[in-house]
């Protein structure tokens, strides 16, 4: 089974609303002739309505949510809220949301069930800090957050997820993995979900690199076997950046 190819951009806490539908525009614009890619966006929640209606090809999610349909939450929106205005994907443990808001994996698990009870896509990251890669235990540090978090839902339900490999000394720090060492972790990623779903699923899914990935390194990015694209931050703010990153497979 092919593997679809994929560009996800985070856009985390930037922009304000007019710059990002004109960023939509832009994208939507320099990427008519793209094929065999799919473009996702992740916009900051309160932007989510407007470009929503003007997404065009885009698949359009949200960065975050709480697991709840309704009730006292103060400051929260809700899975079925997001699915309301236009939202297919969702994020789910990203780095950010794990080290910054101390999100727990029965929380993420959570978050992972609400998004498939509701038919929303999920994007599931995961990856390791500094100290864990320079312990040399990267691998059950990743695989532990999988099975965690992830690996409980069923063959059907796992086959509608993407993973994106995150490793958090790069992000958003200019350094990136090598191509040996995203390959390494990628494959390991893989062969984990053939150890718990068998091989032909773990062929389908698609696993995307997180880590500074830019228009200078995705060309070298995507040549690894098992690299699918990539989770895009800072780079996906340029309409241009972003498409050199789609057209870098």
């Amino acid at each position: 089974m092919t593997r679809k190819k994929i560009v996800a951009g985070n856009w985390k806490m930037n922009l304000q609303l007019n710059d990002a539908i004109q960023l939509i525009d832009d994208i939507v614009s320099n990427s008519k002739d793209l094929s065999g890619v799919e473009l996702m966006v992740f916009p900051p929640a309160l932007f989510l309505l407007e470009i929503a209606k003007i997404k065009n090809e885009l698949t359009v999610g949200v960065q975050n949510f709480y697991p709840k349909e309704s009730g006292a939450f103060t400051g929260e929106i809700s899975i079925t809220q997001i699915k309301n205005c236009g939202a297919s994907h969702v994020l789910i443990g990203h780095s950010e949301r794990r080290e910054i808001f101390h999100e727990s994996e029965e929380l993420i698990k959570q978050k992972v069930d609400a998004a498939i009870l509701h038919e929303i896509g999920v994007v599931f990251c995961c990856g390791e800090p500094l100290h864990i890669r320079e312990n040399e235990s990267q691998s059950s540090y990743v695989k532990q957050q999988l099975i965690d978090s992830l690996f409980h839902l069923s063959d059907a339900e796992i086959q509608t997820c993407v993973i994106a490999y995150e490793p958090i000394w790069a992000i958003g720090t200019g350094r990136t993995a090598t191509v040996d060492q995203a390959e390494e972790m990628h494959s390991a990623i893989r062969s984990w979900i053939t150890e718990f779903y068998g091989i032909e699923i773990a062929n389908s899914i698609s696993i995307l690199y997180g880590g500074s990935c830019n228009a200078s390194n995705a060309k070298e990015l995507f040549t690894c076997q098992n690299v699918d694209g990539g989770l895009i931050g800072g780079a996906s703010l340029q309409a241009e950046s972003f498409i050199t990153i789609a057209r870098s497979f």
